[in-house]
């Protein structure tokens, strides 16, 4: 592939694997933190509809760790392809700080409840990697931060009182799940990411937060 991809082409190209830009930011020359001669970073995560159904066909489902595998052979084969460098935020430790990145992006904030919260994904977000390139490329542009206008539902929504806008009980969370109520979250997905408005409008599929719900409470 041609150096110098455009935006739009980027985004085709990823979406034969279902992913997407959750967003970018220029780098700097020289800035520390970043593989050398790094201009731009766009962090990508799945596109939805579909991802879901397209990762279970895939090679990797059949073996352990299947999304980061996954990712790592297709996200990597794409930096190959555009002579960038693929960054992943699994691996470590060392991590690479995926949660500074992505607000730097100027379409991810923190939540009221501390999570990250995506323009279009709400509380549901998540990265599969990032993208380092060697050129210029135009990123998707900030646009104004959805907490600023809603009503915070994301607050009370955990009925264990695990995650609230004092941060996050993880031993409180784990405990809820052992027990029959929490049959709910873990069949479902966190009622806390899905109390987000935006969370909502996102075709994020309940058997997708339940593999996850269980990969992290297993």
């Amino acid at each position: 592939m041609e150096p110098g991809i455009a935006l739009p082409a980027l985004e085709a190209l990823l979406d034969a694997e279902r992913l997407e830009v959750l967003g970018g930011f220029s780098v700097a020359d020289g800035e520390a933190g970043f593989p050398a001669g790094t201009r731009t970073l766009l962090l990508l995560g799945p596109k939805e509809p579909g991802f879901w159904a397209h990762l279970q066909a895939q090679p990797e489902w059949a073996g352990p760790d299947p999304v980061d595998r996954w990712s790592r052979r297709v996200i990597g084969r794409i930096a190959c392809d555009l002579g960038a460098k693929a960054l992943f935020p699994f691996g470590g430790p060392p991590y690479h700080p995926f949660y500074q990145w992505a607000l730097r992006t100027g379409r991810v904030w923190e939540s009221p409840v501390r999570l990250l919260v995506h323009s279009g994904q709400g509380l549901m977000v998540s990265f599969r990697g990032a993208l380092a390139l060697r050129e210029a490329v135009e990123v998707p542009p900030p646009v104004a931060k959805p907490c600023e206008t809603c009503a915070a539902p994301c607050l009370t929504a955990c009925p264990a009182g695990a995650l609230t806008g004092a941060g996050y009980d993880l031993s409180a969370c784990h405990a809820w799940l052992d027990r029959p109520e929490g049959a709910e979250c873990l069949g479902g997905g966190c009622l806390v990411r899905r109390a987000c408005p935006v969370s909502q409008s996102y075709a994020r599929l309940p058997e997708q937060s339940a593999y996850h719900m269980g990969q992290f409470h297993r």
